[in-house]
């Protein structure tokens, strides 16, 4: 666990820019999904509660594979070099 706490204090700027803006991305995602069922709660259309399920999951296995593979990427970055 803590070379994972290590390896990501140690990423690449770029790296870390890219990973930033997308957890950004998928942060605005959730907070749209959070909202649409916030409306399905209080419209009761079962269609915005599937909208707003699967952009949360997208959100969440978005947010996951920004992370995974921008420390990837670093590891093959600082590899190469």
């Amino acid at each position: 666990m803590q070379k994972m706490f290590f390896e990501l204090k140690n990423l690449d700027k770029s790296t870390f820019k890219i990973m930033k803006n997308g957890l950004f991305f998928c942060s605005l995602v959730t907070l749209i999904s959070i909202s649409i069922l916030l409306t399905y709660i209080f419209m009761g259309f079962s269609f915005l509660y599937y909208l707003g399920i699967t952009l949360i999951k997208s959100s969440f296995i978005f947010a996951v594979e920004f992370i995974i593979c921008g420390i990837v990427v670093d590891f093959i970055k600082k590899r190469d070099l």
